[in-house]
């Protein structure tokens, strides 16, 4: 089991390189996760973009772009098209959005005929590590489906469950987070988590175990829990954090990130490869780390 950031990436050194394809890889951040990830012989990076600005930056960072490979483009959409295009022709491991606007990569990625689009709902899984809990947390998913309902949580559940399997969690547990633990018909999470709840119980939703409704200083610690009165199979051992909408859970990462100094790696899973997908204001690690869970995954 992986438990921190630091075996994550011990884990992905000893395992074979990945093709990176970076859709609009002309960016400080970007070029610096990309040069890092590669001196670590975690991928081996194909940027996609302006060739003049992204030898530049790798000039700036000390960064040899005559050993890697560099593919010109400079209109985005078609740096989004490329980038899905070497991955769906096995040229590349996985993808990661750069400059290219999110709606832009999207598009490309779910193009009926020459997208990634592998039968099963795409969903963004990110991975947290802070220092007052015992293990890495993965929360989902707080970057693509913005109001799921109950079946698409089910599917997003299935998403983190099988990338938890990657991280070498045999039996992750998960908690369906809400306000309260019990059944309230005024908020709707409520019933969606004891349905789902009910059917990991009987075996519907395999290889997780789950809990739910339950809030959230249940579900991270044991001691609420008994103070509570509550006796729940992942209370202060939850693996996988299931939030109700795609708001509640980017502001409880980002409020991580920002106030508890949280360490954070995410990607798209769902589709035929990982997709690291990252905010603009994500740092050089963030983009550093992500890149390492999609070699994981991959």
């Amino acid at each position: 089991m992986i438990r921190s950031f630091k075996e994550l990436l011990g884990f992905v050194k000893n395992k074979e390189k990945k093709i990176l394809a970076i859709a609009g890889a002309e960016s400080e951040e970007i070029i610096e996760a990309a040069k890092i990830a590669t001196e670590e012989k975690i991928i081996s990076p194909i940027l996609i973009g302006d060739p003049a600005k992204i030898e530049t930056l790798c000039r700036k960072l000390n960064f040899d772009f005559k050993s890697i490979e560099i593919l010109g483009e400079k209109e985005l959409q078609r740096c989004a098209s490329l980038a899905v295009e070497l991955v769906k022709q096995k040229k590349a491991d996985m993808l990661m959005k750069g400059k290219v606007d999110t709606p832009t990569l999207l598009r490309a990625v779910l193009d009926k005929e020459k997208g990634l689009k592998g039968g099963k709902l795409f969903s963004h899984v990110a991975v947290v590590e802070v220092e007052r809990y015992q293990k890495l947390m993965l929360w989902t998913d707080g970057g693509i489906n913005i109001a799921p309902d109950v079946m698409k949580k089910i599917e997003i559940l299935k998403n983190a469950v099988q990338m938890a399997k990657k991280l070498e969690i045999e039996m992750p547990k998960a908690a369906c987070l809400a306000a309260v633990e019990l059944v309230n018909p005024d908020m709707p999470e409520t019933i969606d988590a004891s349905i789902i709840s009910k059917m990991a119980e009987r075996g519907e939703i395999k290889d997780v175990i789950v809990d739910g409704p339950v809030a959230f200083d249940v579900a991270i610690d044991s001691k609420s829990a008994r103070t509570k009165g509550i006796i729940s199979p992942v209370s202060g051992e939850a693996d996988i954090f299931l939030c109700p909408n795609i708001s509640s859970c980017n502001i409880l990462v980002k409020g991580l990130i920002y106030l508890a100094g949280a360490k954070v790696g995410g990607i798209v899973v769902g589709g035929g490869a990982p997709i690291v997908l990252l905010s603009r204001s994500d740092s050089a690690e963030i983009k550093l780390l992500s890149i390492a869970l999609g070699a994981a995954v991959s």
